[in-house]
């Protein structure tokens, strides 16, 4: 999530590259995008308030 764009990825309909996984969680400096957040088989990376309140409650 970068502000407003929100990138979904289905890992198993998508099946997406590893490239194009690392693209959108990294960010310049080369570390995972803050805030990270993992809730069950679901990974959050940045920070998008929408997104938030649907996962995680």
């Amino acid at each position: 999530m970068k502000g407003k764009k929100v990138t979904n990825f289905d890992m198993k309909k998508d099946k997406p590259k590893k490239a194009d996984l690392l693209a959108v969680m990294l960010g310049a400096t080369g570390n995972l995008r803050a805030p990270t957040a993992v809730r069950g088989k679901t990974v959050l990376v940045g920070f998008n308030q929408d997104v938030f309140d649907e996962v995680l409650g």
